[in-house]
């Protein structure tokens, strides 16, 4: 790729700036730079999976365990420093950035505690890296409507049905699979009888009953995104989970899918975070482009409408990055947060769609080709505004939290 490094400008110190995150910062920074972003420019144009080295890179700085408290082998760092490090790692390809939610105690929520000890262990060592299955075609932004069936036979579970969009799910350790195992009673929640189960398989093969039809992307690459058929796939009771998205501090009793909320707040601030080191990317590599291409015998940087549109991109970049990292203390000191963590994923994520686009305006004809990461960034970024949420899904939340339905 031709596109020269941009500098960055300062950051503005946050209130929640330490020498600490800083440092954690030029090391994520750093090793996007020089290990991702190579590894991107090679394996993104073929559609091609990140190679298990770079996996295992990131295990040995103890990323996939920041969130895993230091007792059982993990950084014991919050939800600030996990996103901190996603966004880097998404300013040089998104799914990188993404991967590291395949760990953080995902797949360890069991009723047994000494177990779910040693899978904690596992998965900051980042040698326990699951998938996720709750979508159906019928059902995606309406969790409530699975109808995955999970059948009791003896002391196992049976499950059977369809999931779409189970990204990583061959290459897992395991597969979380939300599943429904009764009918709502009248007056009860839609959601009632839905549980999280977990099934765990050898890396590179499906499990019994278990097969799986590769989603063609338009982006997003790095690892492939499978839709699974289950026919009879068996789970012990045993492997019946607590709750979802590896919140370690996921309330036992609160019933499965309760569980999962905290998770899917933390999910959408973490979504923020990655949008934002999309975002950023364009707008550092318009910042070199505007000084590397000439036209009129000048850098088309000396245009004012050009420098003004990347003022403005600049700053909705540091606008949405100061809302995640203000949303991300809240969930560390405890609060919900629910109405901020789908405010920021909504406005972050929008912000990166109209940040790439206008970074693939400013590049031209040459935004248009694959011989620049600009069109990368624009086919990550639309995602942004679909997973973890669509954006239609996150105003209803903000919504429903300040008026009454009818």
């Amino acid at each position: 790729m031709p596109n020269p490094v941009a500098p960055r400008p300062p950051e503005l110190l946050s209130p929640w700036h330490s020498e600490a995150r800083a440092a954690l910062q030029a090391e994520a920074r750093a090793f996007a730079r020089d290990v991702v972003m190579p590894v991107a420019d090679e394996c993104d144009p073929q559609k091609a999976e990140m190679p298990r080295s770079l996996i295992d890179a990131m295990a040995a700085k103890g990323w996939f365990g920041i969130t895993i408290p230091t007792e059982h082998g993990g950084l014991g760092l919050g939800v600030f420093e996990y996103c901190l490090v996603s966004e880097e790692l998404a300013r040089a390809w998104l799914s990188v950035g993404s991967i590291l939610a395949r760990g953080q105690g995902l797949g360890t929520q069991t009723l047994d505690d000494g177990r779910r000890a040693a899978l904690l262990r596992n998965s900051a060592q980042g040698r326990w890296i699951g998938g996720i299955a709750l979508s159906e075609p019928t059902a995606g932004s309406d969790l409530a409507g699975v109808q995955t069936r999970a059948v009791r036979d003896g002391d196992a579970w049976v499950l059977t049905g369809t999931k779409r969009w189970a990204g990583f799910a061959l290459a897992a350790d395991f597969i979380e699979v939300l599943a429904r195992t009764r009918e709502p009673e009248p007056g009860e929640p839609r959601s009632a009888g839905l549980e999280p189960f977990l099934v765990v398989k050898e890396p590179g093969t499906f499990p019994p009953g278990m097969t799986g039809q590769v989603i063609d992307k338009i982006g997003y690459h790095g690892f492939l995104t499978w839709q699974l058929e289950l026919d009879g796939v068996r789970v012990p009771e045993s492997d019946r989970l607590t709750g979802l998205y590896g919140d370690v501090g996921a309330d036992a009793d609160s019933g499965g899918f309760a569980a999962v909320q905290r998770g899917l707040n933390i999910a959408r601030v973490h979504t923020a975070a990655r949008a934002v080191g999309v975002a950023r990317a364009a707008v550092e590599d318009c910042q070199a482009y505007l000084q590397e291409r000439e036209q009129f015998g000048h850098p088309i940087g000396a245009f004012q409408a050009l420098r003004f549109a990347l003022a403005d991109m600049a700053a909705e970049v540091a606008q949405a990055r100061a809302f995640w990292q203000q949303v991300a203390h809240l969930l560390d000191q405890g609060e919900p947060a629910e109405s901020e963590s789908a405010m920021v994923k909504l406005l972050a994520t929008e912000m990166a769609v109209r940040v790439t686009n206008q970074a693939m305006q400013l590049h031209g004809g040459n935004g248009y080709t694959t011989e620049r990461r600009v069109e990368r960034y624009w086919r990550d970024a639309r995602l942004t505004t679909i997973f973890e949420g669509t954006s239609e899904i996150q105003r209803r939340i903000i919504s429903d939290r300040m008026l009454p339905r009818a």
